[in-house]
């Protein structure tokens, strides 16, 4: 599977470099990524004055592949970010062919060139809001969020957000088990404000430092649709059953019972939108039926 960042001049250097741990992370956890670098000039500056040198053209691409890009630095979306008709053309139809293609800030400006922001839900950096929404007018533009994910095309704020994105975007590949290990790796464990579509149990929960409840938290990631008994979890973490309940308590303010169902609702809402039937999403995120998935999904 391809991920392909398309660097434009002037680029950010975090806004790149943030998926790309991600990503290559990842690769380093087993999973097959191969990252690319594209741009439509062999070399590249970017804002913070490091160069980066293309892997290649912008390649052929599968469905499964996804296409980066990263964001530049910009004053109301300057010339520099703007696109030919051939990368314009490349992203379009990249997405026409069931796609991903995600930005990172003011990258946000390449899918709108793209045709790629019409009708769809969108976000980027906080300074640039107005900017997009004026410039793409058939865009909904969401203020005050990290990342919006509409019909395979993920905007998200910028600079740090850009890690929020793809761990999520591995997530939902993935599993949130793998994500957990891949954030942990990057000491990433607390979530900033976001939107529903956006909070993430996996990464809400990691605020603390008690590795009791990371070394749980693990297993339970790795196997939310399991049963999962306390006496088991908390033979796994070698503590008593009320040493566990207290320690996850106040590392988390939930039950490890608590935090496996909000794993559960979040892969069960994921299959939803994407098409599942309410049954058939309990049966997949791991509920023996879809009773206690509606009476979660009624919760306030």
């Amino acid at each position: 599977m391809k991920v392909v960042f398309l660097l434009v001049p002037q680029l950010h250097l975090l806004d790149l470099a943030g998926p790309a741990q991600v990503f290559s992370t990842a690769r380093d956890f087993g999973l097959d990524y191969a990252l690319h670098y594209v741009a439509e000039q062999d070399d590249v500056p970017s804002a913070q004055g490091v160069s980066f040198r293309r892997t290649g053209p912008l390649p052929a691409l599968d469905a499964a592949d996804l296409v980066v890009v990263p964001g530049w630095r910009s004053h109301g979306f300057p010339d520099n970010g703007r696109l030919s008709a051939a990368a314009r053309a490349w992203l379009g139809a990249h997405h026409a062919a069931g796609g991903t293609c995600a930005s990172v800030c003011s990258g946000a400006d390449a899918l709108g060139q793209a045709g790629l922001l019409d009708g769809r839900r969108c976000t980027t950096h906080h300074l640039l809001q107005d900017r997009l929404a004026s410039r793409y007018p058939r865009a909904k533009v969401l203020k005050d969020v990290l990342f919006v994910i509409d019909d395979r095309v993920v905007t998200s704020a910028g600079i740090a957000s850009g890690i929020d994105l793809a761990l999520h975007l591995v997530a939902t590949r993935h599993g949130p088990g793998l994500a957990a290990q891949i954030a942990r790796e990057m000491v990433v464990y607390a979530r900033r404000n976001g939107d529903e579509p956006q909070d993430s149990a996996m990464l809400r929960h990691r605020a603390h430092l008690s590795d009791v409840v990371h070394r749980v938290q693990d297993l339970i990631d790795a196997r939310f649709t399991d049963r999962l008994p306390l006496r088991d979890l908390a033979f796994a973490a070698g503590v008593s059953e009320r040493t566990l309940t207290r320690a996850f308590g106040d590392a988390t303010g939930l039950t490890p019972l608590r935090y496996q169902q909000l794993l559960r609702l979040e892969r069960a809402e994921h299959l939803i939108g994407h098409g599942a039937t309410v049954e058939a999403a309990a049966r997949a995120a791991g509920f023996e039926d879809a009773r206690m998935l509606r009476r979660l999904r009624a919760r306030p």
